[in-house]
């Protein structure tokens, strides 16, 4: 295994799930900008997630519609038949 390849500045970082608002920590190196308290009282960076496992349709068996972006309404808009 090569040295010195892999990051240096791991820490504990919130994973929150914008669908159903789960939120998991683990250990990351992802930049963030933004912070949340924690369940201990501590504070931890948060990334923001779109789908996570408690969400994804794989493991849920249910099949679920995520459009954060309003990317189906512009589609619709923009092939709609007149």
């Amino acid at each position: 295994m090569r040295k010195d390849i892999h990051p240096e500045n791991y820490r504990l970082v919130v994973f929150k799930d914008m669908s159903n608002d789960y939120s998991f920590v683990t250990k990351s190196c992802a930049p963030s900008k933004e912070t949340v308290t924690w369940e201990d009282g501590n504070e931890y960076p948060v990334i923001k997630l779109d789908i996570s496992h408690m969400s994804h349709p794989f493991f849920t068996g249910k099949q679920k519609l995520v459009d954060t972006a309003g990317r189906i309404d512009k589609f619709n808009s923009r092939y709609k038949r007149k």
